[in-house]
């Protein structure tokens, strides 16, 4: 078998299909003047790695001085059964009349002539086959096509530069996807951002749909401004959500770029590694990858794969033509490389079939010897399963040294937990080993064990009467007044748990670095004690104010506003006395908030509360280093049942003209929000009466305990939002808003 630079090639369930036009053999049939359309079906054989025909077929024509060319071929379904069959465009030219024909191909080898048509040109622009069989193509910028159906040739109402695609969309039919030069309306539409950019670029796409003569936007495939370097696309998919067009596709451009389209927008972008390509299709392996197979003008390929982003996964040079099937039978699909060869005419011998994986054939290779014997193969696998079996010992052996080595850092970490807690409430701690330690040394010291089943023990070497100065540090270090809180509460906001301590504001003034932690009092073995949790400080004066100490998100300040308390300076700067209905003495309340759900899975649980802090030590007037404290501040319990009857919930009310929150309700909200803070300045005019505006329209109430500060009730996102107005004067104010 020899080839031709006119022989076709198509792929069809996993075979090969070769078309080639040949004179008659014989000398008697050559008197005929006939020309012989053969086809030769080749499968690949998995044995001796090469193509080799299952079976033939011939179709015979009268040429009588005329030229008889094949112009393209294709697989397209047939309108009387729905099977999809190989099928070939043929043309005939005698003189200056120029016959084409179509022609189907079935599974006996048979061809059948499905319809013929005459033109006084000849077919050279964006020939496509489609479904019908049928077939369209332009000319003198208009479309034309014709259908098994009909047999006429019909017109469409369009004018167009070329067609990029042609295919089918669920819904709509056979589309035809083209660019035209842009037809702007006479009067431009007020949201037409298409107008001004089919305007600025001179070209539109537009889709044509045959079977209803019906145009689609052509926005929802592409943007306008693609239309100038666009060459050729593959729409992947199309589908129709809410009435509204949903494609996805990609495009080659003369830029050399292939570009990923979803609904209209651009996802991603891949350099081509050569100049003008022409086609692309798509392929799915067996790792399903998709992969864009890309052909250029001057014999090259490439393939663009799209994972995380599109990047060029190989490329070929001085290819023939590249299809794509399962040709080795494993129920994905492969890439058939036919390489160009001019040493060797043979049918497919110059080869190479892959899907960029496990799967890689290739012609001029000897297999054989490449197969090993039985007796290798057996010696071989021995050695791989020996080889495996001690990889997975000693991978065995290194995740039970790891268990170990965590099992003893839990181990370390949960007596931690413990020496703590019995550091604060002033007991003797006992390591596990039964050897008494005191607690206040046990807190200085790192706990380590040189092997997995020995006790605990401390790094430093045991005295039994520790150092004077080191206790007389210590007692020093964790002094504090007998009376340092004033009240410990909890709130459940949401599915968030609030535990507030009080602290006076004596006691308060002396710290600095504040903080709360919980830690469960129960003896649980499997996990930590230690609950992660937020802290934040927040002072109620007659306008309340929330400072943030760790994990809180703030969010900038305005500029030209000072918003942080901690001087007295500012707080009276930015909140003047006003008239309040409570008198508050400036405690400071330091709140923890933690996750509600992982607690209910205990039912029922205990939760100390220590206060960590640095507390600065006065003498004589002049200030000494800090020193760091943990006290305990006491205990709370939470249980499902107390949850179930709202024990513990916020309540905001309306009482009349008020919001009956207590303090510490309104102190769970603000722990659990996010406060923004605006300034307001008007130059030309006086502010409009906000206060007025957000006790109307808002549906606000102000604080029982803190009237300057007022409690959202209106339906929707907006509820439970606290909001603060400080007018500095006319033309000048402050809005402070605390939202979830």
């Amino acid at each position: 078998i020899k080839m031709s630079e006119q022989d076709q090639f198509l792929s069809y369930n996993g075979e090969v299909l070769v078309f080639q036009l040949s004179k008659p053999k014989h000398a008697e049939e050559a008197d005929d003047k006939t020309t012989n359309l053969c086809v030769r079906r080749m499968a690949f054989n998995r044995d001796t790695k090469l193509f080799v025909q299952k079976s033939s077929g011939v179709f015979s024509m009268g040429v009588s001085h005329s030229k008889i060319e094949m112009i393209c071929c294709s697989c397209t379904a047939d309108s009387r059964t729905g099977i999809i069959l190989p099928c070939v465009l043929m043309k005939k030219k005698k003189w200056n009349n120029v016959k084409y024909f179509l022609l189907l191909l079935h599974s006996s080898n048979q061809f059948e002539p499905t319809f013929y048509f005459k033109l006084d040109y000849e077919l050279k622009e964006d020939i496509r086959l489609f479904a019908g069989p049928s077939l369209l193509w332009r000319h003198a910028n208009k479309l034309f096509y014709i259908s098994s159906n009909t047999c006429v040739v019909q017109s469409a109402p369009v004018q167009l530069a070329s067609v990029v695609w042609t295919g089918e969309i669920l819904g709509e039919g056979t589309v035809v996807l083209g660019i035209r030069a842009a037809c702007l309306p006479e009067t431009e539409d007020p949201d037409g951002f298409s107008v001004s950019d089919r305007a600025i670029w001179g070209s539109e796409f537009f889709g044509y749909v045959i079977q209803t003569q019906k145009m689609l936007t052509g926005t929802c495939f592409m943007p306008h401004a693609y239309s100038r370097v666009v060459s050729s696309v593959y729409v992947c998919k199309s589908e129709r959500l809410k009435k509204q067009l949903q494609i996805s596709l990609v495009a080659i451009t003369h830029k050399n770029q292939l570009i990923w389209f979803q609904n209209g927008v651009p996802k991603g972008l891949c350099e081509l590694p050569y100049e003008k390509p022409c086609s692309v299709k798509p392929a799915l392996t067996s790792r399903n990858d998709l992969l864009f197979v890309v052909s250029f003008v001057y014999g090259n390929s490439c393939v663009v794969q799209r994972r995380d982003s599109l990047q060029v996964a190989s490329k070929w040079q001085n290819v023939k033509c590249v299809l794509v099937d399962d040709f080795i039978g494993s129920g994905s699909e492969q890439l058939l490389l036919l390489f160009k060869d001019d040493s060797n005419t043979d049918v497919l011998s110059t080869f190479k079939i892959t899907n960029l994986g496990e799967v890689n054939y290739a012609s001029g290779i000897n297999y054989k010897h490449d197969v090993p014997t039985a007796e290798g193969l057996q010696e071989n696998g021995l050695l791989t399963v020996r080889a495996l079996e001690t990889r997975l010992q000693a991978g065995w052996t290194s995740v039970r040294e790891l268990q170990q080595h965590l099992g003893i850092q839990k181990r370390v970490l949960l007596e931690s937990c413990r020496a703590l807690i019995d550091l604060v409430e002033e007991r003797t701690h006992i390591l596990p080993n039964s050897k008494e330690v005191k607690c206040r040394r046990w807190a200085r010291r790192l706990l380590n064990s040189a092997k997995p089943f020995e006790g605990l023990v401390s790094l430093w070497d045991d005295v039994e009467n520790p150092p004077h100065s080191l206790s007389k540090e210590t007692s020093s270090a964790s002094k504090v007044p007998e009376h340092f809180t004033e009240e410990l509460w909890q709130r459940v906001v949401g599915d968030s748990l609030v535990v507030g301590v009080k602290l006076t504001e004596s006691f308060y003034l002396s710290l600095s670095d504040v903080s709360l932690s919980l830690v469960m009092d129960q003896d649980f073995s499997s996990i930590s004690p230690i609950i992660k949790c937020q802290s934040k400080i927040i002072k109620l004066n007659k306008a309340f104010s929330e400072l943030a100490v760790s994990s809180s998100q703030i969010e900038p300040s305005p500029k030209k506003m000072k918003l942080d308390l901690h001087s007295k300076n500012d707080l009276k700067k930015e909140f003047p006395k006003r008239s309040s209905g409570i008198q508050l003495d400036g405690a400071k309340t330091v709140t923890a908030v933690t996750s509600l759900s992982p607690l209910l899975a205990f039912h029922r649980v205990c939760c100390v509360v220590l206060l960590h802090a640095r507390k600065q030590n006065h003498q004589k007037d002049s200030l000494q280093q800090s020193k760091k404290i943990t006290v305990l501040c006491g205990k709370v319990l939470l249980s499902l049942e107390d949850i179930s009857n709202d024990r513990y919930s916020v309540k905001m009310l309306r009482d009349n003209s008020y919001c009956t929150g207590s303090v510490e309700d309104i102190l769970a909200v603000l722990a659990v929000s996010v406060r923004f803070s605006f300034q307001i300045v008007s130059r030309d005019c006086t502010l409009t009466p906000v206060s007025s505006w957000l006790l109307g329209e808002m549906e606000c109430t102000p604080f029982k305990e803190c009237q300057d500060n007022i409690f959202c009730h209106k339906a929707g996102n907006v509820h439970g939002t606290i909001f603060n107005w400080s007018l500095k004067n006319p033309f000048e104010g402050v809005l402070t808003i605390f939202c979830r």
